[in-house]
């Protein structure tokens, strides 16, 4: 049924994950005669092409929307034109939020704070799949000052706790933030896991591909961290005979890394042959569905896609890439997040194949490992049911 032209809301979001959740939830809306804006303050947003109308001018960042990841993204971003365009998304956002029915921030307390500004008297929604308090889990003091450009990403602070009291509801990523919010004068629920929802379904069958070997999955991740941690994961894969190794990966294929002594022989415009001696990967464009769902470990550097790998029980090994999202503070963040589902060593092949192999070979350690991602991350099924309830709330049905 087609939406009325004052059934309109507004997602605000901020980040490529982000972005990912807003048009699965703008898919969700539309479905129920909700005519969907959205405002994607990092990146070009091109998520929502098929499913809601953009509004205000991208920003495409250096630091990928981690400008407090190091001193580093903060400087480059700054020099990118961060301050000027934020304005004029904050001026976009408030012109098509004084029209729109009701806002939803989907992201952090920036997100929170620009939708709020949008907002003015309509009814406010805070999707919050970022932080948990399971990231301040055995913390010191001293611990979150070393880690204090990630104060905000390690707890709720409290003037996103006062910004959420003036939220209509507040989603959580996992039932414990939920519970945090709500003794403090929160409207907070959790309905499942956001990360979840947004993984594709299996793209391809990779049975023509398989040689027997349980599946290696190598996932370095969809920011400028890939072409770092890559070569890495390749090595590490070369000393892991019992495994075969399959590259889920995001960037455009002219952008691969071909390491030294590697050689690359091309099969579709989606999907490349590595080859050393006689370790074969398999190199898969836009197919993290399938290598995801086939993998019994995997190598990973990603944010969302790391947890996905955990929520279907994956166990994942990670390192520090030198890149601008995979830095030591975001690593111990995510190690503290997944538990036993996230293994963290050096950036180094032996050490990655090790902890990959103690994994494969033994099963009480895998158990372990899907025991505590499946329980960090919980069940898909989140954005349905946050489309139905907010659309309950603007509509009435």
């Amino acid at each position: 049924m087609p939406a009325m032209p004052d059934a309109q809301v507004l997602i605000v979001s901020n980040g490529v994950a982000e972005d990912l959740i807003g048009a699965r939830l703008a898919h969700h809306l539309r479905g129920r005669g909700l005519h969907v804006q959205a405002l994607t303050l990092v990146g070009a947003g091109g998520a929502y092409a098929d499913v809601a109308e953009r509004v205000g001018p991208a920003l495409a960042l250096p630091s990928g929307g981690f400008p407090f990841g190091s001193a580093a993204n903060l400087r480059a971003d700054l020099r990118a034109g961060l301050i000027s365009a934020s304005l004029r998304q904050w001026a976009a956002g408030w012109r098509a939020g004084h029209a729109a029915r009701g806002v939803i921030a989907v992201g952090d307390a920036y997100a929170l704070m620009v939708a709020r500004l949008a907002a003015g008297a309509a009814p406010l929604y805070h999707v919050q799949p970022l932080v948990s308090v399971h990231y301040g889990e055995g913390m010191t003091v001293r611990a979150y000052l070393r880690e204090l450009n990630a104060l905000g990403a390690n707890a709720f602070m409290p003037w996103e706790v006062a910004l959420a009291r003036r939220a209509r509801r507040v989603y959580t990523r996992d039932a414990a933030s939920a519970r945090f919010l709500f003794a403090r004068g929160v409207s907070a629920r959790h309905f499942g896991s956001f990360a979840l929802d947004v993984l594709p379904d299996p793209e391809l069958d990779l049975t023509p591909l398989r040689d027997g070997r349980p599946v290696l999955a190598l996932v370095p991740g969809s920011r400028a961290d890939a072409p770092l941690s890559l070569p890495v994961m390749l090595a590490a894969a070369t000393h892991l005979p019992d495994l075969q190794a399959f590259v889920a990966w995001a960037p455009p294929l002219d952008a691969l890394p071909i390491p030294d002594g590697w050689t690359r022989a091309d099969r579709s415009a989606a999907h490349v042959t590595l080859q050393h001696g006689h370790t074969r990967v398999e190199v898969l464009r836009g197919a993290f569905g399938s290598v995801a769902r086939a993998a019994r470990v995997a190598l990973a550097t990603a944010g969302t896609a790391t947890e996905q790998l955990a929520g279907l029980g994956v166990p994942s090994v990670a390192f520090v890439t030198g890149g601008p999202q995979f830095t030591p503070t975001f690593a111990a963040r995510q190690a503290r997040l997944l538990g036993a589902a996230l293994t963290l060593t050096r950036p180094d092949p032996h050490a990655l194949a090790r902890a990959a192999q103690h994994l494969h070979a033994h099963p009480a350690a895998r158990a372990d490992a899907a025991r505590d991602g499946r329980a960090r991350i919980g069940q898909g099924g989140a954005l349905p049911e946050l489309a139905r309830e907010i659309s309950l709330d603007l509509l009435g049905r």
